[in-house]
């Protein structure tokens, strides 16, 4: 995305209070913020506001039923199926039904979705739907379009303060509410801690896909807002729940570049290296099963020493205006698609666990709320349907804002200063020493496949490495990366995107969602070190 001038905003060491603080600068957070304008919103962001967010890279678009024949049902139905049983109807309901009305302010917002010569939405189809229901921007620039076009947004918009480059540390609690965010500015390596008061604070993170080696997520997406939350002591849901995406171009980059599913549901096909399409044995729907079952095919035939190859050579005609964004990765890497078949393999790609919430996006801390992928609403289930990641993410902004604009004040921040406008440079977040062993240790042990020896041995590194952390920043990841395999190893059996060799069945008893907090969890972990568990 290009670099674009932003206004950025520096506190007052004051002691008066913000409304609302939205921590994170992606999707969720910049939604969240429109939909509460002109009320008075303080945005917090590690990086450039729409830099370091994962629904800027996403390729596909967001599910919603406006094509012709399709309705909400199916819709419903599709993720149900695709959740593994363990889907919050009414949740997805909701969802479903609200799709055309946020697709309807993003196109306000100035979105330039896809249209056929009548002005009708395009649509295309995707592995797991039944109908064609994805809302892309020239194939595979939904999420960079969608953001671009939101921070042009915030940028025009007097209500939004953007703080760049301060990491929040900390959830500030007291009278048994959160009551704002300690932050530290110059992303992150300030020497200063802020303490920023806030009557509400909304969490929008993002997810947890850089705590493996192998992922599509930006570096910023490692999990600290869930792990923050938790150490303040709120619910987790379905944290074991991590989806890895089949198809992550495999020419050793990280993050790695992603190979969109849309040319799957375009008719591209998966080969190994013998020339086998060896997705037609696995699944009645090939290429277009379920995430987690292409993921484990691919899985499977990479660790045998085949390899898996995307071949688009017949599904696609032009590839350089179908797919700009993959054929732009490609090239890069030295691959023309149109003659060569894509080399591939599974990569962490979205969390389906996260911050428990309900309907309106409250989570079980008074004065706290959470959107996006940092969330576990109960939509996914055990495996997140093609393309409903964003729809969820402007659902429940859109809600968390209805909801709070009734209990706002209404009045401005005491502690506002404006400063000037500058030119956005990019912040990196710097790694703490112990993150490449963890990633180490996550990739191998709780990834595409688990048993319990490995989650055992990840979980006795993650204790160690917790043990060993000085960093307030670290000690959010850590946490988060613990209940990932608390979780994991305390659901005795398979489901969606958690697949236990040495429970390799579906059982009914796990037939639902595992809520949990962090006491909890320690509570449980010296049981689940036991091996003849």
């Amino acid at each position: 995305m290009a670099t674009t001038a932003v206004a950025a905003y520096q506190p007052k060491p004051s002691k008066g209070f913000d409304d609302v603080i939205i921590i994170g600068g992606g999707l969720a957070g910049l939604f969240c913020a429109l939909k509460l304008a002109p009320r008075a919103v303080t945005v917090l962001a590690a990086a450039p506001i729409g830099r370091g967010a994962s629904s800027a890279w996403a390729q596909a678009g967001i599910a919603a039923a406006v094509g012709p024949g399709d309705t909400v049902d199916k819709h419903v139905t599709d993720t149900i199926i695709a959740g593994d049983g363990i889907v919050d109807e009414d949740v997805i309901r909701m969802m479903a039904t609200e799709a055309s009305a946020r697709i309807h302010d993003l196109l306000e917002f100035g979105v330039p979705f896809d249209r056929d010569l009548a002005g009708k939405l395009s649509v295309s189809r995707e592995a797991a739907h039944s109908e064609s229901r994805i809302v892309r921007v020239r194939g595979d620039m939904a999420g960079r379009a969608i953001m671009e076009a939101l921070v042009a947004a915030v940028r025009k918009t007097p209500s939004i303060r953007v703080l760049e480059g301060y990491v929040a540390e900390e959830l500030i609690t007291g009278n048994g509410r959160v009551t704002g965010v300690a932050a530290r500015d110059k992303a992150g390596s300030g020497e200063d801690l802020h303490r920023l008061n806030a009557s509400h604070v909304v969490m929008a993170t993002g997810g947890v896909g850089h705590l493996y080696e192998v992922t599509t997520n930006p570096t910023e997406a490692r999990g600290g807002g869930i792990g923050m939350a938790a150490r303040a002591g709120a619910r987790l849901a379905d944290m074991e729940f991590v989806q890895f995406h089949p198809t992550a171009i495999n020419v050793g980059k990280d993050p790695a570049p992603l190979a969109t599913e849309a040319l799957r549901g375009h008719g591209a096909t998966l080969h190994n290296s013998a020339g086998e399409r060896f997705m037609l044995g696995l699944h009645k729907d090939a290429e277009l099963a379920p995430r987690d079952v292409v993921a484990r095919g691919i899985f499977a035939e990479v660790k045998a020493g085949r390899g898996a190859f995307l071949d688009c050579r017949a599904a696609v005609h032009d590839f350089a205006d179908e797919f700009p964004t993959v054929f732009g990765y490609c090239t890069e890497a030295g691959i023309d698609p149109a003659k060569e078949m894509i080399p591939v393999v599974p990569a962490a790609h979205y969390f389906m666990g996260g911050i428990w919430t309900d309907a309106d996006g409250r989570s079980s801390l008074p004065g706290f709320w959470a959107c996006g992928e940092c969330t576990s609403t109960g939509a996914h289930g055990a495996n997140r349907l093609a393309s409903n990641s964003l729809l969820e993410a402007v659902v429940f902004a859109a809600r968390i804002a209805l909801r709070l604009g009734s209990e706002m004040t209404g009045s401005a921040p005491a502690n506002w200063q404006e400063g000037s406008v500058s030119s956005a440079s990019h912040l990196a977040e710097n790694d703490h020493p112990n993150m490449a062993a963890l990633r180490r240790t996550m990739s191998p042990n709780l990834g595409v496949l688990r048993d319990g020896d490995g989650m055992r041995d990840a979980l006795r590194t993650i204790l160690d490495l917790a043990r060993n952390s000085h960093s307030a920043r670290f000690d959010n990841v850590i946490t988060t990366a613990k209940l990932i395999a608390v979780a994991a190893l305390n659901r005795l059996e398979s489901r969606g995107g958690h697949f236990r060799t040495d429970f390799p069945e579906e059982s009914p008893d796990w037939k639902r969602r595992t809520l949990l907090t962090l006491e909890q969890a320690n509570a449980i972990v010296p049981d689940l070190l036991e091996t003849d568990r």
